[in-house]
């Protein structure tokens, strides 16, 4: 699956799009862990390495919670492994942006150390996530991998693989509720799904430092789109439409001197490092996002 998604909602409008109702059922939206709300910010071209928003069970970092509550936390796009022992994340080699649903139980790098929103839905993908220690000492690094699965017939034209989408409030409660919901009994919540509208966007998107509305806008496949010419480009056309006036003929005993310039010289798969690691911690839980 490729790299990028878009998230261009403020800090505030996340919260409430992530509304949703506690064990008691009452109607509340998550709070952004500590710290978090400033790490992120929106954009229409978010890729591996960004901070994005991520739901988990706020019993993740906060013991005495409820499993049922939900918490907002910034975190890295790009799963960094708590068993992780270089000191700079960025020699992490392998992708860890997307994991196959078919595979995440058996790798090492998946496994433990008010006012009602009236907006479009979001497009909730199941994750995992887990906490990196730099060893020398420092902030731990929080990150996060998309689950993929087959791609479905809306979209197996573009990918063999899509994210797994969790199809509603009930499905993400689900997900996220480790305390209340077995694994094995969330995993079921893991498959392909049509219920999902696609629309091309422009090339630009290929560029992860263009983040403007183009990003995300629809294009119609196979129109060029008109360039409007410029201040400059006209200046151009015009000289180059108007021929220059003829220079004189020089006269039969006139002399020229020529001025020859040399011309300058040109100048001229994805996780499979887990499936061998042996120095994994005995007994971890997964952690859903």
């Amino acid at each position: 699956m490729c790299g990028r998604t878009a998230c261009s909602l403020a800090a505030e409008q996340i919260r409430r799009a992530c509304a949703y109702r506690d064990g008691r059922g009452r109607r509340r939206d998550p709070d952004w862990r500590d710290g978090d709300r400033n790490k992120y910010k929106p954009s229409f071209n978010k890729s591996p390495h960004s901070h994005c928003p991520v739901l988990v069970s706020r019993k993740h970092f906060h013991k005495d919670a409820d499993s049922t509550e939900q918490l907002l936390a910034a975190m890295r796009w790009g799963l960094i492994p708590s068993w992780f022992r270089e000191s700079d994340p960025s020699k992490m080699l392998y992708n860890t942006s997307n994991c196959r649903s078919d595979g995440m139980l058996h790798k090492n790098s998946y496994k433990e150390d008010g006012e009602e929103w009236q907006g479009r839905r979001l497009l909730t993908m199941a994750g995992l996530f887990d906490h990196w220690a730099p060893p020398g000492g420092g902030e731990d690094l929080y990150t996060y991998t998309v689950i993929t699965v087959d791609a479905s017939k809306a979209m197996d034209w573009i990918h063999d693989r899509m994210p797994a989408i969790l199809d509603g409030e009930e499905a993400v409660r689900m997900w996220l509720d480790y305390g209340q919901v077995p694994a094995m009994e969330a995993l079921k919540l893991i498959h392909p799904t049509e219920r999902i509208a696609l629309h091309p966007v422009s090339t630009v998107v290929n560029n992860s430092r263009n983040d403007f509305l183009d990003c995300i806008k629809p294009i119609e496949l196979g129109v060029k789109k008109e360039v409007k010419p410029t201040a400059s480009s006209k200046l151009m056309m015009n000289w180059l439409q108007n021929p220059s006036p003829k220079k004189e003929e020089a006269s039969p005993g006139s002399q020229h001197t020529v001025k020859v310039e040399t011309p300058k010289k040109s100048s001229v798969g994805l996780m499979q490092m887990w499936l061998q690691k042996t120095e994994e911690p005995s007994a971890k839980k997964l952690r859903t996002s």
